[in-house]
C-alpha cells in the first residue's frame, strides 16, 4: 500500500502543477491513496473553493485537508457540509461546518483509511485544545479496527506540537505529518513503534518566494515600505512537495517513507 500526501497547495501555480502532473506522479509511483492540503489553493492564496476542490478530486485526490484558511471562502462553510472528502481541523470550534476526520476507501475498494485533520494551538486561530481532540480520536478510530490505514495531518505554527504529536500517534497511525510552515523539514523518518513522521512536508507552489508569497512585495511588507501591497502567491513554477508512505498491509503500521520533491527549484 503506498500513500502520496502533499502539503499545502499554493495558489494558481500550485494548483496547475498539482492539476497537471498528478496522474503521471501516481501512476509512476504506483499510488494507492492521496492525501492533499488545500487550504491555500485559490487564487489569492488564502482558502479553497467549491471549483478548486471538484478539480483535485477529478483529478483522483482521494481526500483534501486543511488549515487555519478553511474558512476565507464564504462558499467553503456549505460546501464542506456536503462533500465528506474535504476536511477541515477536527478541533475547530463546536458546531463548525463538515468534519475533522473521516474513514475513505481505497479506489479499489480494498482498503478503508481513516485521515484526521488537526490544527495547533500555539501562534494560530483560535481552536479546542489539540491534544485533546487527538485523545478523543485515537479511541474513536483504531488502527487496524476501524481503518486498515490513518494518515493525521497537523496544521500548526510550532515544530514541538508536531513532534509531539508524532510520537502521541506512534503505533496507532500510519503517518503523522505537519503542514502551514510551508518549508519542508529534513526529518522523514519512521518512529520507534512503525509510524510514518515529517515534521513539515512543504508547499506545492513557487519556492522562490516568501513562503509561496511574492518575494518583493513580502520584503517591502517587512521594510514597512507603504507601497506594499496585500499578500499575494508567487507565479513562478512550482515545486509539488510532500511524502510517500509505503505502508505494511497486516499492521498498518510504515515500512518504508520517502520525501516526495517534483519540479520547481527545489530540483536543482
Amino acid at each position: 500500500m503506498k500513500i502520496l500526501i502533499l502539503g499545502d497547495v499554493m495558489g494558481n501555480t500550485g494548483r496547475k502543477a498539482l492539476e497537471e502532473n498528478f496522474k503521471k506522479i501516481t501512476t509512476e509511483h504506483k499510488i494507492d491513496f492521496t492525501v492533499v492540503n488545500g487550504e491555500n489553493a485559490a487564487e489569492d492564496g488564502k482558502g479553497i473553493t467549491k471549483e478548486i476542490a471538484d478539480s483535485f478530486f477529478s483529478c483522483g485526490v482521494d481526500v483534501i485537508t486543511s488549515g487555519n484558511h478553511i474558512w476565507d471562502k464564504g462558499e467553503t462553510p456549505e460546501y464542506i457540509s456536503n462533500e465528506q472528502r474535504l476536511l477541515r481541523p477536527e478541533n475547530l470550534a463546536e458546531g463548525s461546518p463538515g468534519s475533522g476526520h473521516g474513514i475513505f476507501m481505497t479506489k479499489d475498494k480494498k482498503f478503508k483509511v481513516g485521515v484526521i485533520n488537526l490544527m495547533g494551538n500555539v501562534f494560530m486561530k483560535k481552536t479546542e485544545d489539540l491534544f485533546s481532540a487527538a485523545k478523543n480520536l485515537q479511541n474513536k478510530i483504531k488502527l487496524k479496527e476501524d481503518a486498515d490505514f490513518i494518515i493525521v495531518d497537523l496544521h500548526g505554527e510550532i515544530t514541538s506540537e508536531k513532534m509531539a504529536m508524532g510520537h502521541f500517534y506512534d503505533g496507532k497511525a500510519t503517518a503523522v505529518v505537519g503542514t502551514h510552515t510551508h518549508v519542508p523539514t529534513a526529518d522523514t523518518r519512521i518512529l520507534d513503534h512503525g509510524t510514518a513522521y515529517q515534521t513539515d512536508i512543504g508547499m506545492c507552489g513557487d519556492y522562490n518566494s516568501v513562503i509561496g508569497m511574492n518575494k518583493e512585495n513580502s520584503i517591502m511588507k517587512f521594510l514597512k515600505d507603504e507601497k506594499a501591497q496585500r499578500h499575494f502567491p508567487s507565479e513562478g513554477k512550482s515545486t509539488l512537495s510532500g511524502i510517500i508512505v509505503e505502508a505494511d498491509e497486516k499492521t498498518g503500521l510504515a515500512k518504508n517513507v520517502e520525501r516526495f520533491i517534483y519540479g520547481g527549484v527545489l530540483t536543482h
